[in-house]
C-alpha cells in the first residue's frame, strides 16, 4: 500500500511540475524565425504538405519537437532542424505557437 501510495506521490509530483514549467511565448516568437520558411510566420503553412503549428496544443507541439531532436520521429526536413533545439526552446516554441490563431 506505501508503494501504491509513493508512486501516486510521484507521478503527481511529475504532472505538476510539468505544468509549471511552461514555455516562454515571447522567447518562443523570437526563436520562431527559422519556422516561419515552412510554418508560415503565423504557423500557417502555404503548403499543404507542411503542417499548421498555429492553435496546436502545447504538449503536442514539445513532444513532437522533442522526438525529432531525439530520432525517436524522423524526418528528412525536421529532424535537423529539430536536433540543435534545447529543452526550454522546445518549451518556448511551444508556448508561441499554441497561443497563436489558426484562422
Amino acid at each position: 500500500m506505501n508503494k501504491l501510495i509513493s508512486a501516486v506521490a510521484v507521478s503527481v509530483a511529475v504532472l505538476v511540475s510539468g505544468a509549471a514549467v511552461a514555455g516562454d511565448a515571447a522567447a518562443g516568437k523570437a526563436k520562431s524565425a527559422t519556422c516561419a520558411g515552412c510554418h508560415g510566420a503565423a504557423g500557417v503553412s502555404a503548403n499543404p504538405l507542411w503542417p499548421n503549428l498555429a492553435g496546436q496544443k502545447e504538449g503536442y507541439i514539445a513532444k513532437q519537437l522533442k522526438a525529432l531532436r531525439d530520432g525517436t520521429r524522423t524526418d528528412p526536413m525536421m529532424s535537423p532542424m529539430a536536433k540543435p533545439l534545447t529543452d526550454d526552446d522546445i518549451a518556448n516554441l511551444a508556448a508561441y505557437f499554441s497561443g497563436l490563431s489558426c484562422k
